[in-house]
């Protein structure tokens, strides 16, 4: 695992290292729009993931998660706030997410 002060600096990192492709969080899936690609659960890994804590106001926390998958070949990054996503999304996803959030 690396160590990083910032999230801009674990995502240029994370971009050197190959983790190219934007992904956004959907109800049952995460999706990337420049391919325009629609990933379930079972259809990708969360390789790294690193929690970032906000100095002044707690609503600046935030997660970033490097995630692969064989769907493509191929590697990016989703950055969402702490527990943003626990009411909007599937039970399936949110355990994939949590799974790596909470340890």
């Amino acid at each position: 695992m690396h160590i990083y002060d910032t999230l801009s600096a674990a995502v240029t990192d994370l971009e050197q290292r190959g983790y190219e492709y934007d992904f956004n969080l959907l109800e049952d899936c995460i999706e990337c729009k420049s391919l325009d690609l629609q990933l379930m659960p079972e259809e990708f890994e969360i390789e790294e993931f690193y929690r970032f804590e906000g100095m002044t106001d707690p609503g600046d926390s935030a997660v970033i998660y490097a995630i692969s998958s064989q769907v493509g070949n191929l590697k990016g990054v989703l950055i969402d706030a702490y527990g943003a996503y626990a009411e909007n999304i599937s039970p399936e996803l949110l355990d994939k997410l949590k799974m790596h959030h909470d340890s």
